[in-house]
């Protein structure tokens, strides 16, 4: 370990490949100590509209229902499978083959007259922990149901 003096450094922190330096710290250098995760998020209530769609998406994914899940989309919507699959109908290939017991929480979500978003995490059963992530952007006609225009989601890093 190597000590130094920080009483002259007026940086807020010096970053050098893996090693920090930061002020009013023992002037110690750590090299490859790993992040740690940071602590899940709370979940927050979603005004009843918006819990709709995640309620939804889960009852027609537990049913392995890929038609009633493709009509939660709108006509041009967006996911993402190895690459952006677009469309309803393509939608509704894709997630033919889709199922289990997926649990969906929102984190944040925001919505406006005629666009919003829900952003959250997935998990299968009776996990405890989130296993993934999710950004779902809705649109809706002028005082219309919510549909989702794209679904983006990727799997937690062990």
């Amino acid at each position: 370990m190597v000590r130094l003096s920080l009483a002259a450094l007026s940086l807020t922190a010096i970053v050098a490949g893996s090693v920090v330096i930061v002020p009013g710290s023992t002037g110690e250098i750590s090299q490859g100590t790993p992040p740690q995760a940071p602590a899940p998020l709370p979940t927050v209530t979603l005004p009843p509209e918006l819990d709709r769609v995640l309620r939804d998406y889960e009852k027609h994914w537990k049913a392995n229902d890929g038609t009633a899940l493709s009509e939660l989309f709108t006509e041009d919507g967006f996911i993402n499978r190895n690459g952006w699959i677009r469309g309803r109908d393509a939608i509704r290939q894709a997630y033919a083959r889709s199922g289990g017991d997926l649990r969906l929480r929102a984190l944040g979500y925001a919505a406006g007259d005629t666009v919003g978003y829900i952003v959250g995490g997935y998990r299968y059963g009776e996990a405890t922990t989130d296993g993934g992530k999710f950004i779902l952007t809705l649109r809706r006609a002028p005082q219309g149901v919510w549909k989702i225009a794209a679904d983006l989601d990727a799997a937690n890093r062990q």
